[in-house]
């Protein structure tokens, strides 16, 4: 029995590899075909962002050319109603040309305010009529000039004699700074015995009087004049807002109709000074009366650069603050009229040469005379 098994099972060896065989190939055919379906897979995976972008770059390229087409409409659109305009005769103005425009059209109307202030100012007495404005309220009205009439001690009388010609006093006096807008006051500094008589005596005329500019820093002396004429333009520039400021000697006669009338011709000159100019010799010899001490500045022809008379001579505001700015570097000389002019040599200002401001001749229409 046992030999008839084991026959038959060495019989069916062959059959069992015969069998094995045959399956093999179709175990790996199953194999490959799942390899190709997963390949199959990844491949169709890929392609779906290709496929986006692609889509999403021609969606923004239809877009864009929908845009440029606007665009183009667009200007076509503006090409043709520029040529319409024109064609109906009118102008393309740029934005500067229109900024130009309204420049020019806000000039003329102050040019057109100022000869309106002008003409008011010859009616009432040739002050500028021109006002200070504080958040666009009138409040106070810009004197025309301020004018320093330089005295020293021991010369009451002539200051008496002033006050009763052309300056006037009290009331009188009140009234010209009112109606004509010209300010008047004696300059002066302190003795150099601080508190003595001389300075007591001139605390006691300016508490009666009131019309002093007491320059407290200032030691009176002949030869500190230059000083005392930088001084008083520096304190009257802050003082006061006026047009003008003049310096007078206390022995001129001043006709303040025929000053304010000329100073309403210059209104329109921001940096002038003017006077009876003058280029006089430089005097190199100290017992020579107008000695000066560094006359060598000067020149080989030892005379002086053009300058107004020291009778009289009048600056605008820009000077005199120019003055008071640079009170500290300004240099003098041993005159105040050349000390003056020195200071304006280099700077870009407008002299004028009124014979009107030439005291030791007395004409008609004259504005001062020396007495």
């Amino acid at each position: 029995m046992l030999t008839v098994l084991s026959t038959e099972i060495v019989n069916l060896a062959p059959l069992r590899t015969q069998i094995g065989n045959t399956l093999r190939p179709q175990s790996i055919t199953m194999v490959d075909k799942m390899q190709t379906r997963a390949s199959s897979a990844r491949v169709f995976r890929s392609r779906i962002p290709t496929l986006l972008v692609s889509m999403f770059a021609t969606f923004a390229s239809i877009y864009v050319a929908g845009r440029l087409w606007q665009d183009s409409e667009n200007r076509v659109y503006l090409i043709k109603e520029l040529d319409r305009v024109i064609g109906q005769g009118r102008s393309v103005i740029s934005v500067d040309d229109t900024l130009k425009i309204i420049a020019c059209r806000e000039q003329h109307k102050k040019l057109s305010a100022l000869e309106m202030e002008l003409a008011a100012a010859r009616q009432e007495g040739f002050t500028s009529m021109r006002s200070t404005e504080i958040n666009g309220t009138d409040y106070k009205r810009r004197p025309l000039v301020v004018i320093g009439i330089f005295t020293t001690f021991g010369r009451k009388n002539n200051r008496d004699a002033i006050r009763k010609a052309w300056m006037g006093t009290g009331a009188a006096l009140k009234k010209t700074e009112n109606e004509k807008g010209i300010i008047a006051r004696f300059v002066i500094g302190r003795s150099a015995n601080r508190g003595d008589s001389l300075d007591r005596a001139i605390d006691n005329e300016n508490r009666q009087t009131k019309d002093f500019i007491i320059l407290d820093t200032h030691v009176e002396a002949p030869e500190e004049f230059p000083k005392k004429a930088k001084l008083f333009f520096a304190h009257a520039a802050e003082e006061w807002n006026a047009e003008f400021y003049s310096k007078v000697n206390d022995d001129v006669y001043v006709n303040i109709d025929a000053l304010g009338a000329t100073l309403a011709t210059h209104l329109d000159k921001p940096r002038v000074y003017m006077g009876c100019m003058k280029s006089g010799e430089v005097f190199s010899e100290p017992s020579q009366k107008w000695y000066e001490p560094e006359w060598w500045k000067f020149g080989d022809k030892k005379s002086y650069f053009r300058h107004a008379s020291g009778e009289m001579y009048v600056i605008s505001q820009a000077l005199a603050k120019f003055v008071s700015i640079n009170r500290a570097i300004l240099r003098t000389y041993a005159h105040d009229d050349i000390s003056v002019g020195s200071w304006f040599i280099g700077i870009d200002v407008k002299h004028v040469d009124e014979a009107k401001f030439c005291c030791s001749s007395w004409t008609g229409g004259a504005i001062c005379a020396g007495v």
